[in-house]
């Protein structure tokens, strides 16, 4: 189903398009980048913060990460601070990069075993699965994201799959 060159590919993408983000987010001052925008997570920040929270705890499971030290339902003020936000940022994709480049076929035949604070139970699905949902995370925020950028007179870029540079 899921092959080790999507989840690198994927973690290519991932970086990629943070790097668009936030270039895009350094246009605007921070008061811009708090601002309710009408979103799920209201501003840019909390949206970021958000996703990046979510990163942080599936990779808590997928490859041993210390888990945030918030809940689900603070993970969009986990982050208040542009500065720290962009630099866990980068930190977090280049080791999203280093495990893609480890996973292997059998770790994506497997299974994946772990408690849901979301769900409130103990949960047992396909590793490929999360795996894809994890990426499918990301790319649901960037789109809120970029459109509360675009919203805002920032350009975050291109977001094409098949644009992206193959350097990224």
């Amino acid at each position: 189903m899921l092959k080790p060159g999507y989840v690198q590919t994927m973690s290519r993408y991932n970086r990629w398009q943070n790097g668009l983000v936030d270039a895009a987010c350094d246009t605007l001052s921070a008061a811009e980048l708090n601002v309710d925008r009408g979103a799920f997570f209201g501003s840019i920040q909390a949206t970021l913060s958000h996703l990046l929270w979510g990163d942080t705890m599936w990779m808590s499971r997928f490859d041993g990460w210390e888990r945030p030290p918030v809940s689900l339902g603070e993970s969009a003020i986990w982050i208040t601070e542009w500065d720290e936000y962009a630099s866990r940022r980068e930190a977090a994709d280049q080791a999203i990069m280093d495990w893609a480049g480890r996973v292997e076929q059998a770790d994506l035949d497997g299974a994946l075993s772990w408690y849901s604070g979301a769900a409130g139970r103990d949960l047992e699905m396909p590793f490929a699965l999360c795996v894809m949902h994890f990426f499918n995370h990301q790319t649901h925020h960037r789109g809120q994201v970029h459109a509360m950028l675009t919203a805002a007179g920032a350009d975050p870029g291109v977001t094409d799959l098949f644009l992206m540079p193959s350097d990224a």
